[in-house]
């Protein structure tokens, strides 16, 4: 089971959260977890982005894994999900993509794989 924690100002009601989150990550194989999900303002994220990524300015969301794929002591810790709504075009887009990040996708570094995978879920 999938144990999820929301916070700010949710602009999505939590049942579309939990059920984008617990999509995303069951498609990785993830079938439990702890994930928390904050929407913030645009000075957060700003603060977040510059303090964790070293870029200026807002960003639609961040994520941030904490537990790997290794053993862990207790309920396995996925991560955060930050998503600032006044810079986000689509907010079940940036609870996706946010969800792939704790999972380890990168659509940096991938060959379009993440992306391709976000827009099959959305348009379920």
């Amino acid at each position: 089971m999938i144990e999820l924690d929301l916070s700010g100002d949710a602009a999505l009601p939590r049942a579309e959260v939990e059920r984008l989150v617990g999509m995303a990550l069951a498609s990785a194989g993830v079938q439990e977890g702890h994930v928390a999900v904050s929407f913030v303002e645009p000075g957060e994220i700003v603060a977040l982005n510059a303090r964790h990524r070293d870029k200026e300015g807002p960003t639609d969301v961040l994520s941030f894994p904490v537990d790997g794929a290794g053993p862990v002591a207790g309920p396995r810790e996925l991560g955060d999900i930050v998503i600032c709504p006044p810079h986000t075009e689509d907010l079940r887009e940036a609870v996706v993509h946010g969800a792939l990040h704790l999972v380890g996708m990168d659509h940096e570094d991938d060959d379009g794989e993440m992306l391709a995978l976000q827009a099959e879920l959305l348009g379920w």
